[in-house]
């Protein structure tokens, strides 16, 4: 599996935990929107696109199978939003 490209959109709101959303595609012919970038007490970590059932618990709807993968796409996922929080940070300085 290759990750072809990773999109962030920052999340404009300073006060929840959200702080951006990304899309990523792989290999060039599948893309799964909606990855979740959180701020923890100690960290961001991802959170897979999901959907709420009937009795208030969330699913995800497309997940990683190991967890070498995981790691993997967290790692780029956060590398890319350090990236584009910085670019953004550098841009209101000027």
């Amino acid at each position: 599996m290759n990750i072809s490209e990773v999109r962030v959109r920052l999340v404009k709101k300073d006060d929840g935990k959200l702080k951006a959303v990304a899309s990523v595609t792989i290999d060039n012919c599948f893309v799964v929107h909606d990855v979740k970038i959180l701020e923890g007490n100690d960290d961001f970590f991802i959170a897979m696109p999901s959907k709420k059932t009937p009795d208030g618990e969330y699913k995800d709807i497309v997940h990683p199978l190991n967890t070498e993968t995981r790691e993997m796409l967290k790692n780029l996922v956060l590398s890319e939003f350090h990236k584009v929080r910085a670019q953004e940070t550098e841009e209101a300085e000027v």
